[in-house]
């Protein structure tokens, strides 16, 4: 059997509903993104089986992106969790028959108390869709399955449709990456987009010497301090310098060399710094992997060390 035909076969046909179902979108879906841009409460979704799973994962979809909503299974709902359901809220029920016997039952209830229904079936003149303030169409003409039992290319029509939905709402609300990152703060982009200086910068017993300090005293604060640099200040408190283990193995050749010198003879002055704590870590990093450096002084407007910032602190708290 040639499962790599029938995998091809299963993507196409999925692929041609997709396209085919772009036809069919009308103004209810400007309607739907919005009753669910004006409400004051939240998008409730609903629905049972295969249906239910994909509209989980729609209000997960919808709640990540600026739009506060959550499932209920009908089932659920028909025993106590209806009081979940508020005055100022809307709902999203889909079924792909229009016809689900446990969604169909908590409908009359939901609009007993004007509570808007936007319908997600095949057929506008099912139950669901005559229940429906809004309909949004879902029908296709072939399951994927060869039994044309299983719910295949129409949950992937429901899902997709779903996204749709979502990202209108995405644009209707201006949701910008910023925006996602507060919702995301542990994940990669939110750790760009959230995560500053001044979240990982180390801030107490920092490895800071006067420009008056031996070479010799500065490799003891340097071998404290645990993050092979060594910053150098002015009387003022103002960065003149800053000595880093490659400084001192490049001393080491110079035929001066001498550990009785000035620290701040072999250190490297006019050093890259950062003037912003609230710069994101991710800038942070661009600007330490540019500049070929594995640790940086964030000074404040004083020019004063307020920090510093290892690239290994970057690599450890997941910024990319």
């Amino acid at each position: 059997m040639d499962f790599k035909k029938i995998a091809k076969n299963v993507l196409k046909l999925e692929a041609k509903e997709l396209l085919d179902t772009v036809d069919k979108i009308d103004d209810e879906m400007r309607q739907a993104v919005e009753l669910i841009a004006g409400i004051k409460g939240k998008l409730i979704i609903t629905g049972v089986g295969k249906s239910g799973l994909i509209g989980a994962k729609i209000a997960a979809t919808m709640a990540s992106t600026g739009t506060s909503s959550f499932f209920i299974h009908p089932t659920e709902a028909l025993h106590g969790d209806l009081g979940m359901i508020g005055k100022d809220d809307a709902v999203l029920a889909i079924s792909y028959s229009g016809e689900s016997e446990e969604l169909i039952k908590i409908l009359p209830h939901i609009k007993r108390f004007d509570i808007p229904l936007i319908a997600m079936a095949r057929d506008k003149n099912s139950s669901l869709g005559r229940y429906g303030d809004v309909f949004l169409p879902i029908y296709v003409s072939k399951e994927a399955c060869p039994l044309g039992a299983a719910p295949t290319t129409s949950t992937t029509l429901t899902l997709a449709m779903g996204d749709a939905l979502s990202v209108c709402l995405m644009y209707k609300k201006d949701f910008k990456k910023e925006d996602f990152a507060s919702f995301h703060p542990g994940g990669s982009l939110g750790k760009r987009l959230f995560v500053k200086v001044k979240d990982l910068m180390h801030t107490k017993d920092l490895p800071i010497v006067n420009e008056s300090t031996t070479l010799k005293d500065a490799v003891v604060i340097m071998s404290e301090g645990m993050l092979g640099n060594v910053l150098i200040k002015d009387k003022e408190g103002k960065l003149l310098a800053i000595l880093s283990d490659g400084d001192l193995r490049r001393a080491v050749m110079r035929d001066d060399f001498s550990m009785d010198a000035l620290a701040i003879e072999y250190a490297t002055k006019n050093p890259k710094v950062i003037d912003d704590e609230n710069l994101l870590a991710s800038d942070a990093l661009s600007f330490v992997e540019e500049f070929k450096i594995q640790l940086i002084a964030i000074l404040n407007d004083k020019q004063q060390v307020a920090g510093v910032l290892h690239i290994h602190d970057l690599i450890e708290a997941g910024i990319k």
